[in-house]
């Protein structure tokens, strides 16, 4: 028999994080995330997400072991501002057991038809800067820090319970060798000219916090057409820069500013943390955060994890001017291989902007939904 638990307390919180580090115990290709940061994530007093949106945490038990775990969440931005009636769920993992997926998503569709929302989507995180998609293909390669890994049965729970796919993702990624400087190095020069603009350069990230809220506007923006999409809030960006901009190298953040210093494309790239982060095996101390500052400074591969390009550039080849800038840091770094986030198959700009590196897709993700209506 399956009992599902709602949790509340931090050591229970615990066993919610824990729990995949005992379902994964034998996979090479999942990594573990840090506990103490998705402590962090799940603490409703400190996380600003939880101003504007809610999430209830289940356990799933068998025989008194935990066997499944799943995090409930409104966003009430996108229910409310947006009129996506939308009932999202993240953190969804389970053994291969049908009765216990469909007892952790009967939970969530409960809250759902509380709320008379009108449909579930998942798996999602809180905003546009989490997690999001379970993983359909790409099984025999290490998930990036920033994606979910699962086992291959877990399409088959979905479907199994009236799931339909929603929205489709894919990861892509190209041996920097393919990047021809020919294909933007004269173009950006004309661009720069054309339009006014510079490049900024950052050694540290104390030179990059003045630009950091501008970044938070400017992604707003760019991405605002996109179906999936819910803005930062103004409280929500001094979070993320805590969260993001001191974990990233200075020198892979590139800006682009117009004749008046106003933000017109930038880009953020990762150094890929995947190994460190399953020699950390969830923890930073003693030893986990010198794993993990050791791949910052020398790791060879990097992760593209935002870019953006002001409306009103976009189409003009301000990408060829952030290219240009990481050609330049990656050649002297030594960088073998770019890998690139989820990005929507239906995103079609996106894809443009990398044609020219010939990307291999490696792994393929959806979300699923079902009707609550």
């Amino acid at each position: 028999m399956i009992r599902v638990e709602e949790i509340y307390s931090k050591k229970d919180l615990k066993k919610f994080i824990k729990f995949p580090f005992k379902l994964y115990k034998d996979s090479a290709n999942w990594v573990p995330p840090i506990i103490k940061q998705e402590l962090e994530t799940f603490n409703k007093d400190n996380n600003p997400i939880f101003k504007d949106a809610e999430a209830r945490f289940f356990l799933a038990y068998k025989d008194n072991e935990i066997v499944g775990r799943v995090a409930a969440i409104i966003n009430w931005l996108e229910v409310k501002d947006q009129n996506q009636k939308k009932m999202r769920f993240g953190w969804f993992d389970f053994i291969d057991d049908l009765n216990v997926s469909k007892a952790l998503l009967e939970k969530v569709e409960h809250i759902g038809k509380e709320h008379n929302l009108e449909y579930t989507e998942g798996p999602v995180g809180f905003s546009n800067l989490d997690k999001v998609g379970v993983m359909t293909e790409g099984f025999d390669s290490i998930a990036p820090m920033i994606t979910w890994y699962n086992y291959p049965y877990y399409v088959n729970h979905y479907e199994s319970h009236g799931y339909i796919v929603e929205k489709h993702y894919s990861e892509s990624k190209f041996p920097f060798k393919n990047v021809k400087p020919e294909f933007f190095k004269k173009a950006q020069e004309l661009i720069k000219r054309r339009y006014q603009l510079k490049a900024l350069k950052f050694t540290k990230t104390s030179e990059v916090m003045p630009y950091a809220d501008k970044m938070f506007d400017l992604f707003n923006e760019s991405y605002a057409s996109l179906s999936s999409f819910v803005a930062i809030t103004d409280i929500q960006k001094e979070y993320f820069k805590k969260k993001f901009i001191s974990f990233v190298n200075p020198e892979y953040i590139k800006f682009v500013v117009d004749k008046d210093d106003e933000l017109v494309g930038f880009a953020i790239v990762m150094p890929a943390f995947a190994q460190a982060l399953k020699k950390a095996n969830g923890k930073l101390f003693p030893f986990g955060i010198g794993h993990i500052l050791k791949a910052r400074k020398h790791s060879k591969d990097v992760i593209f994890y935002l870019i953006g390009i002001h409306p009103s550039y976009q189409n003009k080849g301000v990408h060829a001017v952030i290219f240009n800038e990481y050609y330049e840091t990656f050649t002297e770094k030594g960088i073998q291989t770019c890998f690139r986030t989820p990005e929507l198959e239906d995103n079609e700009a996106i894809h443009k902007i990398w044609k020219h590196f010939s990307p291999t897709v490696y792994k393929r993700r959806k979300t699923f939904r079902k009707s609550l209506v």
